[in-house]
């Protein structure tokens, strides 16, 4: 369902469409106004403002960083190196210098990763999608002493330098390879590949829904590379096609719906010198593996094995020369499921094994919130390092010499991101982050200097430069966005307002509200709530928002609204977990609930009301119409999954438990079973080629409600992905369709 985050060691260039929405307190009468819908979308870059550095990777154990940026007067993309001590900026590469090996092509890229020593970047380039966030592609190899470009593997899926810098592993057509740098010579590693038989490679199902995409690890002493293996050709499959051509192509994609089998996977352990083989023996039956991890011990691997529906974790050390392992540490839920990453945090791993101590550290929920433990190898728990009515949400840096952990996390509130260090023993801790809002931030890994990206509602982007020595300091400020504060003061702009309200079963719940930006509260206005609200996303933040169609639909006179559903993340397990077995029907209840709530002012009118999704916002747009009939008289319904029975094992089971124990909620909870008391009007957009969400949830929606004699609008667009839309005309044709729909039925 959500997005699967890249690899965190690889940086991406891409190219984004952004719609956004500003804050700020202005007098809206004697501003301008959007001439219209395009032109507010084409303005959203403008309210977005600038970002600082962009494709962040800190060196050198983070006395230095690299960063991304587009030089317009010589229209080249350039690799630069900052260092925070002196102030120093350096360029390192640009396109404009450099063409392919033996050709006068300009040389591209979309990503790039450095090897340990930075003397060197391997570079991807002529990237072929293959899944949402995969794909072949050519990596090529760049000495920044010599200034020289080479070749190193064509078509190959992922690619990943040594430690030690001598080397560039790659995995091409269901292989593990090795590339020598100082010989030129590849090596294969694995030889049994076939199609949906990948050694080094996911399937479908574990790259979206555990957030990886590469699927083997270098040792430390570049010895050794662990890899999973993965076996799909039992998989059901599932075909697709855009419809173009008089005979369309269809794409066929083995995708394990809920209750299937999913792609068997054992870990395996190959020698980079011998090519000697090892399998880990770990008995696996129906169970997963979602993470494996390098331990501070040569020869030595960490494997975190899962059941099925992902509520009781193992984590094994194995002695890689044998094959046997111990198990270290068990957790089992008895709340709900287990994290092992957080997309919506930002964190893709919540074990963390430094490199010189022989003890890791692990986020769980088990006391009601995320906190961090810290464990000795043996596996005895050493000590509870972070405790409080809050959750730790990320950590950026384990500085071992130091004995300090820098994380994030919302003790301030909810609704902020704050950063925070702390002693291995839970002593020390200290804040860093002061000004009120949200905070990202870019750490180097021992914790000096970080990026410091914050807004809040009366204050845009701030990207500030900052060391956390004596107590925390800011070297520069890198970006001010003065910039938005001007277009904002020339165009009309509501800021969003934080409220909070208590449900009728007493739960009380974050929300935000944007005004039109000529607000009188003795005229009565239409409300939009917008949502998302799936499992631990969260919608409402204390931040600086740019969603230009909101914006625009302001202007017009619409009231805009988003609320914290249970469910959401930030608020601590019993919070979050209280839509176990049972999603959808506790949120539907809250959107119902924030409706009525907000009918209740004056100026809101309780029968012009509307409520608009995608993906699981498209699935619990169109339940809380059918959930909750009457309240709102409109539902704008994108990509959503109606039934959960269509959707993939990992994600669904891990949220709904097995179908055979739980076939009731499984029923109860699709849209199609209360199609018949739909009472409101309906818009759904899908497109064809969406290899996440099937259209086919959408197809027996219609169907189910057609059936009952409920008619709905439906817009396909066969060559959109997940997001629908697939160009910039598609884009605004479908906000148009959306907009005119709005008009149409509550103005």
């Amino acid at each position: 369902m959500f997005i699967a985050k890249l690899p965190t060691r690889t940086l991406y260039l891409s190219a984004i469409f952004l719609i956004t929405f500003f804050p700020v307190q202005i007098q809206a009468q004697a501003l301008q106004e959007y001439q219209s819908l395009q032109h507010a979308l084409f303005s959203a870059g403008q309210l977005v403002g600038e970002r600082g550095p962009q494709n962040v990777t800190w060196i050198e154990g983070g006395e230095r960083f690299s960063y991304m940026e587009y030089n317009h007067s010589l229209q080249t993309n350039e690799i630069r190196v900052y260092d925070p001590a002196t102030g120093d900026d350096t360029i390192i590469f640009r396109n404009i210098d450099h063409t392919y090996p033996d050709s006068d092509d300009p040389f591209h890229f979309r990503s790039f990763q450095w090897s340990q020593d930075f003397r060197y970047l391997v570079f991807q380039s002529d990237f072929r999608p293959i899944y949402r966030y995969s794909g072949d592609a050519n990596y090529f190899y760049y000495s920044i002493e010599n200034g020289t470009l080479e070749m190193i593997a064509e078509d190959a899926f992922t690619a990943e330098l040594s430690p030690d810098g001598q080397k560039v592993a790659y995995h091409r057509a269901g292989e593990l390879y090795v590339f020598e740098l100082n010989t030129g010579t590849e090596i294969q590693l694995t030889f049994d590949g076939k199609e949906n038989f990948y050694n080094g490679r996911f399937g479908w199902v574990y790259e979206e829904e555990f957030g990886q995409v590469q699927a083997w690890k270098w040792s430390h002493d570049s010895q050794y590379i662990a890899y999973w293996q993965s076996d799909e050709r039992h998989v059901k499959r599932f075909v697709s096609t855009d419809y173009e051509g008089n005979y369309p192509v269809y794409t066929d994609i083995p995708y394990p719906k809920v209750g299937e089998e999913n792609p068997h996977v054992r870990i395996g352990v190959v020698d980079v010198q011998t090519g000697q083989n090892r399998w880990m023996n770990l008995e696996l039956n129906d169970d997963l593996v979602p993470r494996i991890y390098w331990t501070s011990n040569s020869g030595e691997l960490a494997v975190v094995k899962m059941n099925r529906i992902q509520n009781h974790l193992e984590l094994y050390f194995f002695d890689i020369t044998t094959g046997e392992g111990r198990l270290v540490m068990e957790e089992t839920s008895g709340h709900g499921w287990i994290d092992v990453f957080d997309f919506f945090a930002g964190i893709d791993d919540h074990f963390f094994f430094p490199v010189d101590r022989q003890e890791f550290l692990w986020i769980s929920d088990r006391n009601g919130f995320k906190h961090l433990y810290r464990y000795s190898y043996d596996g005895s728990l050493l000590n509870q390092v972070t405790d409080g009515e809050w959750q730790v949400t990320n950590v950026f840096a384990v500085n071992s010499e130091q004995e300090r952990i820098y994380y994030e996390s919302t003790e301030v509130s909810p609704l902020e991101r704050h950063l925070y260090s702390i002693g291995f023993d839970g002593s020390g801790k200290t804040r860093y982050s002061k000004h009120p809002g949200r905070h990202s931030f870019d750490m180097g890994p021992d914790g000096r200097y970080y990026l410091n990206r914050w807004s809040n509602t009366e204050t845009p982007t701030q990207v500030e430069l900052w060391t956390t020595e004596n107590g925390g300091e800011m070297l520069v400020k890198l970006v001010d966005n003065e910039g938005v504060r001007q277009y904002i003061n020339r165009y009309a702009y509501s800021p969003r307002e934080l409220f909070r309200f208590e449900t009728s079963d007493e739960q009380k719940l974050d929300g935000y509200l944007i005004k039109p930006p000529d607000f009188d509260p003795n005229e009565k206005y239409p409300l939009i709530l917008m949502i998302y609200g799936g499992p631990s996303a969260q919608g409402v933040y204390n931040e600086f928002d740019t969603n230009a169609w909101a914006q625009y639909l302001a202007q017009q006179g619409y009231v805009i609204a988003n609320v914290n559903n249970r469910g959401s993340g930030g608020y601590g397990r019993d919070f979050e977990k209280t839509v176990y077995l049972n999603l959808g029907i506790n949120e539907a209840r809250d959107f119902a609930e924030t409706a009525k709530y907000l009918g209740s002012y004056d100026w809101i009118d309780e029968k012009r009301m509307a409520i608009r999704g995608h993906s699981y916002g498209g699935y619990m747009a169109a339940l809380t119409m059918v959930l909750h009939p009457g309240i709102f008289k409109a539902g704008i319904v994108g990509a959503p999954v109606c039934d959960w029975r269509l959707y993939d094992t990992i994600y669904t089971e891990r949220y709904m438990g097995l179908l055979e124990e739980n076939y009731e909620n499984y029923v109860s909870t699709s849209v199609m079973a209360h199609a018949s008391r739909l009472q409101g009007n309906l818009f759904v957009a899908h497109s064809s080629m969406d290899e996440n969400v099937h259209i086919q949830n959408t197809m027996q929606m219609i169907t189910a409600f057609t059936n009952a004699g409920k008619d709905v609008n439906l817009r396909i667009y066969p060559l959109g992905t997940h997001g629908v839309a697939y160009n910039q005309q598609s884009y605004i044709l479908l906000h148009q369709a959306y907009t005119n729909f709005l008009n149409r039925h509550l103005k």
